[in-house]
C-alpha cells in the first residue's frame, strides 16, 4: 500500500507534464499545417529536373567498336 503513495503522485505529475507539453505545442503552432509537409514532398519531386539517362549510356557504335577491338563478334 505504501507504494501507491509514490506511484499516484508520479503518475499525476507525468500527466501534468504531458498536458503542459501538448498545450505548449498547440500555442507554438506545431499543428497548424498537417498536410503541408506531405504535399511538399510530392511537389519537390515533381519540380526536380529529370536525370538524363542517355547521357551516360554507351552508344551502339562505341560498344561495337570496343568489341571489334577485342576481336569479339556479336
Amino acid at each position: 500500500m505504501s507504494y501507491l503513495v509514490w506511484l499516484v503522485p508520479i503518475a499525476l505529475g507525468m500527466g501534468v507534464v504531458g498536458l503542459a507539453a501538448f498545450l505548449w505545442s498547440m500555442r507554438s503552432g506545431q499543428y497548424d499545417d498537417l498536410d503541408g509537409a506531405a504535399e511538399r514532398v510530392l511537389l519537390a519531386e515533381a519540380e526536380a529536373p529529370l536525370r538524363d539517362e542517355t547521357r551516360n549510356a554507351p552508344s551502339a557504335d562505341h560498344t561495337r567498336s570496343a568489341n571489334e577491338k577485342e576481336g569479339k563478334k556479336s
